[in-house]
C-alpha cells in the first residue's frame, strides 16, 4: 500500500511538473510581443518590399524612393548614406554602377520579420543580383528597417553587404 501511494504522488508530481512546463512555454509564446505580427501589417509591409524591388529593377528612380521614408538611411561598404528627400540623386548616378557591373535584375531570397511593432518592422532579407544571361552576380544578406510614418509604410533604413 505504501508503495502504491508512493508511485501516485511521484506520478501526481510528475504530472504537475509536465503542467507546469506546459503553462510555462505557452506564456512564453503568448509574450513573445515583438515577434508577433499583425498579419495585416505583416501584408502591407511585404507589399512595400514587392514594391521596393519592383521598382528598383524597373529602374525607376521615382517610383522606387516613393517606397522610402525621409530622411532614408543606408549602412553598406562601411559607410552610412543619408537621404534627405525624394529626387536628390538621378538614375546614372543609382542604377549606372551596378549596369556596368552587369546587373539586370534582383529577386528576393528570403524576408523574414523578426521584431515588429505597430509602427516599426525589422526585416532580415537576402536578395541576389543578376545579368541578362540569368548569371547570378551576387547573393547579399541584409536588415530592413520599415516604419509606418503618417499612415504610410515605407523603407526607412537598410543595412546590407552589399557595395
Amino acid at each position: 500500500m505504501k508503495r502504491d501511494l508512493y508511485a501516485g504522488s511521484l506520478l501526481m508530481g510528475s504530472l504537475l511538473g509536465l503542467c507546469f512546463v506546459i503553462t510555462a512555454f505557452a506564456i512564453f509564446q503568448d509574450t513573445q510581443g515583438s515577434h508577433q505580427i499583425d498579419p495585416k501589417t505583416k501584408t502591407e509591409v511585404l507589399k512595400v518590399l514587392d514594391q521596393y524591388l519592383e521598382t528598383f529593377n524597373a529602374k525607376d528612380l521615382k517610383a522606387w524612393e516613393s517606397t522610402y521614408q525621409f530622411p532614408h538611411y543606408r549602412l553598406a561598404s562601411g559607410k552610412m548614406s543619408v537621404l534627405e528627400n525624394a529626387g536628390l540623386r538621378d538614375s546614372i548616378q543609382v542604377f549606372g554602377t551596378l549596369q556596368k557591373q552587369g546587373w539586370h535584375h534582383s529577386i528576393w531570397n528570403h524576408r523574414n520579420i523578426v521584431h515588429a511593432s505597430e509602427d516599426k518592422v525589422h526585416v532580415d532579407t537576402q536578395f541576389t543580383r543578376y545579368r541578362a544571361d540569368g548569371s547570378k552576380i551576387g547573393s547579399y544578406e541584409s536588415l530592413y528597417v520599415l516604419t509606418k510614418e503618417n499612415g504610410r509604410w515605407g523603407v526607412k533604413l537598410r543595412s546590407s553587404y552589399a557595395e
